[in-house]
C-alpha cells in the first residue's frame, strides 16, 4: 500500500479515537461539544495512460473481449506527427507500417492482417462509421487530428458480431467533449518541427443549459523528410448537443478532412543504401477529400432500456496523379517531345450512406441479472472509380485529362443489410457468458466499362449472405483480476482491386467468396499492488485470401485468373507489463512493456509464377512480424514528464514466396528488423499552459517497415529519420 494511503488509514483511526472521547466530555446540559484544530489531508490521484472499456457501454457490450482505452491527455506523444509506435505503445501486437512522416494517416494492423490505412479495422469515430466504403475500399481516409481526440477504443476481432465486416476488430476514436464549466472555452496547440512542420489546432466549447457545443479546426503543412515529399492538411468539425434531460441525448455533426501529399516515389536496395532521403519521383501527388455528416441519438426510457440511432454519410474523392511506373522507369523529359510523359489520373468519389439502430435491454432471470443487445445495420454505397486517365505532363497537382476519357469508369453499388443479437447472461457472480449471431444480407454490383475488357466478361453480382456466430466468457477474480475468453466469426468483402483485371490477359473468378476465419482468444489481466497485465494467446483463421493463378483457357492459350487462392492462420501471444512503484507525491516513475510474438503461415495456398503455379503452404505471410517489443519508461517529477520508449520490430518478408534477395525495383526481398527510440518531455506551467518537447527516433535510425506491392508503388519506401518538434498547448475559459 502507497504510504500515503497508509498514512491516511492511521490519520483516520486517530481522529475516530480523539471523537469518541471528546464526546465523552459533555457540559451541564448534557450536551456533548468538542473543537478540532483545521487539518488538511494531501494524497496524488495517477490517471492511467491505458484503460480497459466497461463491460456494458451504452448499448454496447464489450465483457470477455480483449480490449484496450488509450487516454491521450496522459501520454507523452508527438501528437501533431501522429507516430503510431508512440500512440499504441502499450498495445502489444500493433504493427505500423511508416509510410510516410506527415502524420496523415494511421496505418496500423493486429494479429497477422494487413496495415494499409488501417483497413482491416471497422475504424470509427465517436462510433460512427469512418471506413470509406466497406464492400469497394474499406480503407479510413478520413484522418482526424490527434489534438481533437480523448481516447482511442480498441476491441480484438472478437467484436465482429457487434460491429460488422473486418477482421482486426474496432477502433473507435473518442473526441474531446465540450467544456462542461463554462459558455466558452477555447483551446489552443501549437507545434514547430523538423523538415518545415508547422500546425495549429484549435478548439472552442462550452455548455449552456441543456445546449452543448464544440468546433475545432487544424492546419498543418510539412516540406518533409525526403526531397519532394511536401504536404499540406487541413480538418474541421462541428459538433451540436442536446440533452433536456438525462434519459435523452441528441448529437449533430459535420467534420471534414482533406490533404495533398507530393509523393517521393518508390526506392530500390541501392538506391535506399545510398540516400534514404532522395526521390525518384516529383511530379507525384496523392489527396484524399472526405466529409462525414452525422446524426446520433440515444435514449434512455427507463432504468434497463437504452435505445439508440446513427444516420451518417461518407461522402467525397480520393484522387491521384502519377507518373506509374517502377523505379527502374526514370521519370525524365523525352527527348523526342521535350517534355515530361503523361502521368495517370485517378479518381474515387464516395457515397456510402449507413444506418445503424440499436437496443439494450436489461433482464432478471432466475434471480440473475442479464441483458441483450438487439440491432440492425443498413448500407448504401456507391463507389464511382474513374482510373487510366491521361494527364498532363507537368509537375504540379493536375487533375484534368488531356484526351480520351477513363480507361476503367465503373461504378460498384453495394446495398447491405445486417441483423445481429449478443446475449450476455451472468451466470454467477463471478462468471459472464455472452452469446451472439449475426446475420449479414446484401450484394455488390459492378457496371460500368473497362476499355481493354468486354463488359460481358465482367462479373456482375457478388452476394454478401451468411451468418456469424460468437461467444465470449468472463470470469473475475475479486475485483482487480479476470479472465477472458472468445470465439468469433468474421468477414472481408470482397473489394473493387479484386474483381477489376489488370489487363486484357486477365479473367476474373466469378464464383469468388468473401474473406472469413474466426478470431479464437483467451487472457488474464488484472491489477495487483503497483503492478498491472494483460496477458494473452490468440489464433485467427484467414480463409479465401485473393491472388492470381495461372491457367489454360479452352483454346490453349495462357490466361490469368483472379481467384481466391487459398488460407492464412496467425497464432500469438499478446502481453503487457507495467510496474508502477510508489516512491512519493512529488516523484514517481513508470515500467511498461508491450510484446507480441507471431506466427503467420499460409495454409492449402498457391500463387502464380510466370507460367506456373507455385504453393506456399508452411510459407509465413508479408509483413508480419514474429516479435514486436516496445518497452516504456516515464518519470514525473513535480511539473515534469520526461517518457521514453524503445521499440523493436522484428524482419518479415515482402511477398508470400519469401524472397529473401531484392530485385531490382526493390518490391521484394527481406524487410530488415529495426530498434528505434523516442523522447518526450512535458511541462506544466500553469492550469492553463504546458509545453511537449518530442524527439523522434533520437538515433536517426536508417529503415523501412514495408515494400508496398501496390500503391503508393513497388519499391523501398524509406520511414522518416531523426525529427524534433515542440508543441505549445493553452487552455482558456470564461
Amino acid at each position: 500500500m502507497p504510504l500515503v494511503h497508509k498514512q491516511g488509514v492511521w490519520l483516520s483511526f486517530f481522529i475516530f479515537l480523539i471523537s469518541g472521547e471528546l464526546l465523552s466530555q459533555s457540559d451541564s446540559s448534557g450536551k456533548a461539544h468538542y473543537t478540532l484544530p483545521e487539518m488538511t489531508v494531501k494524497s496524488v490521484r495517477k490517471e492511467p495512460d491505458l484503460q480497459r472499456m466497461r463491460s456494458v457501454q451504452g448499448t454496447f457490450v464489450c465483457s470477455g473481449a480483449r480490449n484496450e482505452v488509450i487516454c491521450l491527455e496522459q501520454k507523452d506523444v508527438a501528437l501533431s506527427e501522429k507516430h503510431g509506435r508512440q500512440i499504441f505503445a502499450k498495445i502489444p501486437g500493433v504493427f505500423v507500417y511508416d509510410m510516410d512522416g506527415t502524420g496523415n494517416q494511421v496505418n496500423i494492423s493486429t494479429r497477422g492482417l494487413d496495415p494499409h490505412r488501417g483497413w482491416e479495422f471497422n475504424i470509427r469515430k465517436d462510433q460512427v462509421i469512418t471506413n470509406t466504403d466497406m464492400y469497394g475500399y474499406p480503407a479510413s481516409h478520413y484522418n482526424i487530428p490527434m489534438e481533437a481526440v480523448d481516447r482511442i477504443e480498441l476491441i480484438r476481432g472478437t467484436a465482429a458480431i457487434q460491429y460488422g465486416a473486418q477482421f482486426g476488430g474496432m477502433l473507435n476514436y473518442v473526441s474531446k467533449t465540450p467544456d462542461s464549466t463554462s459558455a466558452l472555452a477555447y483551446e489552443g496547440i501549437q507545434t514547430v518541427g523538423s523538415f518545415g512542420m508547422l500546425s495549429g489546432f484549435h478548439r472552442v466549447s462550452g455548455s449552456l443549459g441543456a445546449f452543448r457545443y464544440s468546433a475545432w479546426m487544424n492546419q498543418k503543412k510539412l516540406d518533409g523528410y525526403r526531397d519532394e515529399s511536401a504536404s499540406s492538411y487541413d480538418a474541421q468539425a462541428v459538433s451540436l448537443f442536446w440533452n433536456p434531460a438525462n434519459s435523452f441525448d441528441l448529437r449533430l455533426e459535420w467534420t471534414h478532412s482533406n490533404y495533398i501529399i507530393q509523393l517521393a516515389g518508390p526506392l530500390n536496395d541501392s538506391m535506399f543504401r545510398a540516400d534514404p532521403r532522395q526521390a525518384s519521383r516529383s511530379r507525384n501527388f496523392y489527396n484524399p477529400n472526405i466529409h462525414i455528416p452525422s446524426l446520433s441519438l440515444s435514449w434512455k426510457p427507463q432504468a434497463r432500456t437504452t435505445l439508440s440511432f446513427t444516420a451518417s454519410a461518407v461522402l467525397g474523392s480520393r484522387n491521384s496523379v502519377l507518373f506509374d511506373k517502377p523505379v527502374t522507369t526514370p521519370d525524365t523529359i523525352q527527348a523526342a517531345t521535350l517534355q515530361y510523359a503523361n502521368r495517370q489520373v485517378d479518381i474515387d468519389d464516395y457515397r456510402s450512406l449507413t444506418a445503424e439502430a440499436r437496443l439494450f435491454q436489461g433482464y432478471r432471470l432466475l434471480g440473475g441479472e442479464h441483458s441483450f443487445v438487439l440491432g440492425v445495420q443498413y448500407m448504401d454505397n456507391d463507389l464511382h472509380r474513374k482510373q487510366q486517365g491521361l494527364g498532363s505532363t507537368g509537375n504540379n497537382f493536375d487533375l484534368g485529362l488531356v484526351s480520351g476519357g477513363w480507361g476503367r469508369d465503373l461504378h460498384l453499388l453495394s446495398g447491405n443489410l445486417a441483423v445481429f443479437l449478443q446475449n450476455s447472461m451472468s451466470i454467477s457472480s463471478r462468471l459472464t457468458l455472452n452469446t451472439g449471431v449475426r446475420v449479414e444480407n446484401g450484394h455488390s454490383d459492378m457496371e460500368g466499362k473497362i476499355s481493354y475488357y468486354a463488359d460481358s466478361l465482367l462479373p456482375a453480382r457478388i452476394d454478401h449472405k451468411f451468418p456469424l456466430f460468437g461467444v465470449n466468457a468472463q470470469y473475475t477474480f475479486g475485483s482487480s483480476a479476470e479472465c477472458y475468453a472468445g470465439w468469433s466469426q468474421a468477414y472481408r468483402p470482397v473489394i473493387f482491386k479484386d474483381i477489376v483485371p489488370g489487363s486484357v490477359y486477365e479473367q476474373v473468378d466469378r464464383d469468388l467468396k468473401d474473406a472469413d476465419g474466426y478470431n479464437l482468444e483467451l487472457g488474464f489481466r488484472g491489477k495487483w499492488e503497483s503492478f498491472q497485465w494483460d496477458l494473452g494467446v490468440f489464433s485467427l483463421q484467414y480463409n479465401h485470401r485473393m491472388g492470381t493463378l495461372a491457367q489454360t483457357d479452352a483454346g490453349g492459350e495462357l490466361t490469368i485468373l483472379r481467384t481466391n487462392i487459398g488460407d492464412a492462420q496467425t497464432y500469438g501471444v499478446e502481453t503487457f507489463l507495467q510496474w508502477d512503484p510508489w516512491i512519493g507525491d512529488a516523484f514517481d516513475v513508470s515500467f511498461s512493456t508491450a510484446t507480441s510474438w507471431m506466427d503467420a503461415r499460409y495454409r492449402d495456398a498457391w500463387v502464380r509464377v510466370g507460367n506456373e503455379n507455385v504453393s506456399i503452404d508452411g510459407n509465413r505471410v508479408e509483413s508480419v512480424p514474429t516479435w514486436i517489443v516496445r518497452n516504456g519508461l516515464t518519470v514525473r517529477w513535480k511539473r515534469f514528464r520526461l517518457s521514453a520508449l524503445h521499440s523493436f520490430t522484428g524482419e518479415t518478408y515482402a511477398d508470400a514466396l519469401n524472397t529473401e534477395l531484392s530485385n531490382a525495383s526493390g518490391s521484394v526481398g527481406i524487410v530488415p528488423a529495426y530498434h528505434l527510440v523516442d523522447l518526450n518531455l512535458s511541462i506544466k506551467m500553469s492550469t492553463a499552459l504546458s509545453v511537449r518537447l518530442n524527439l523522434n527516433n533520437a538515433f536517426d535510425k536508417q529503415y523501412f517497415t514495408k515494400r508496398p506491392q501496390f500503391y503508393p508503388g513497388p519499391g523501398i519506401w524509406p520511414s522518416d529519420g531523426r525529427s524534433f518538434s515542440a508543441s505549445f498547448f493553452v487552455k482558456l475559459n470564461d
